[in-house]
C-alpha cells in the first residue's frame, strides 16, 4: 500500500484518480495547488506524486523543480494537457519520472504508478541501474556504456530504463509500447523498432538482441 500525493486542480479528475487509487489499495491524498503540494511533499511521507502542470498558483514545472531542490527522490508522474514535445522533454529533464497526456485511461495511469513504485522499491538504496557495462542514473538522467557517457533523448532514456528494469527478459513490442509510449499509441506503429535502432547506435547493437517473433532482450555483453 503506497502513500500517493495527487496534485490536480480539476475536481473531477482529482476525484477520479483518488477513487481509482483507493480501489487499487493505495492511500491517496489530493491537493489542488502548488503551494499545498510543496507543503505536503516537504513532509517526505509519500511514495509517489502525480503532478498536474496547469496549476492555478505555481506552475507544475516549478513545483517539480522545488521538490527536487529539496533533495526528494520521490517518483513523480506528470499529468499535462500540453502536447508539445518541448513540454514533455522539459518535464522529464526537470526530474519527472514519467508523464501522462490528458485525457488518459485510469488503467494506464495505474500501470505507470505500479511500474514507478516497483522501480523505486528495487532501487531503494540507489537511483542508479546497472547491467553489464551499462549504467543509468535515474536522477541525473545520465547513461554510460563501459564508463563512456552517451547522450540519450527522453524517449531513448525511457526505453533503456524499461529494458534495464527487466534485464535479460524478452519484451514484446506491445509491452514496450505500453510502458514507454502509452496504451493508446497505435499498436501497428513501427516506432519501437525505430527507437531500438536509435538506441543500438548509441549503446552498441550487441546490447539489444532481437528475438524473432517475440520482441527484444537486453543482454550483458561482458559475460
Amino acid at each position: 500500500m503506497a502513500q500517493i500525493l495527487i496534485v490536480e486542480d480539476e475536481a473531477g479528475i482529482s476525484s477520479f484518480i483518488t477513487k481509482g487509487l483507493k480501489a487499487a489499495g493505495h492511500q491517496p491524498t489530493a491537493v489542488a495547488t502548488g503551494r499545498e503540494a510543496l507543503a505536503h511533499a516537504h513532509t517526505d511521507g509519500y511514495d509517489l506524486m502525480i503532478l498536474d502542470i496547469g496549476l492555478p498558483d505555481i506552475d507544475g514545472f516549478e513545483v517539480l523543480r522545488r521538490v527536487r531542490g529539496q533533495g526528494s527522490a520521490m517518483p513523480v508522474i506528470i499529468l499535462t494537457a500540453r502536447s508539445s514535445v518541448d513540454d514533455t522533454v522539459a518535464g522529464l529533464e526537470g526530474g519527472a519520472d514519467d508523464y501522462m497526456p490528458k485525457p488518459f485511461r485510469f488503467e494506464e495511469l495505474l500501470a505507470r504508478v505500479r511500474l514507478r513504485l516497483r522501480t523505486e522499491n528495487a532501487a531503494a538504496e540507489t537511483t542508479v541501474l546497472t547491467y553489464g557495462d551499462l549504467s543509468l542514473d535515474l536522477r541525473s538522467r545520465r547513461a554510460t556504456v563501459a564508463g563512456r557517457e552517451v547522450e540519450l533523448s527522453a524517449r531513448e532514456f525511457a526505453l533503456l530504463e524499461t529494458f534495464m528494469t527487466h534485464p535479460g527478459q524478452v519484451l514484446s513490442r506491445e509491452q514496450l509500447l505500453s510502458r514507454v509510449w502509452g496504451y493508446d499509441f497505435d499498436p501497428g506503429s513501427n516506432v519501437v523498432d525505430v527507437y531500438v535502432r536509435y538506441l543500438r547506435k548509441k549503446i552498441g547493437a550487441e546490447h539489444v538482441v532481437t528475438v524473432r517473433g517475440m520482441g527484444y532482450r537486453l543482454t550483458d555483453v561482458t559475460r
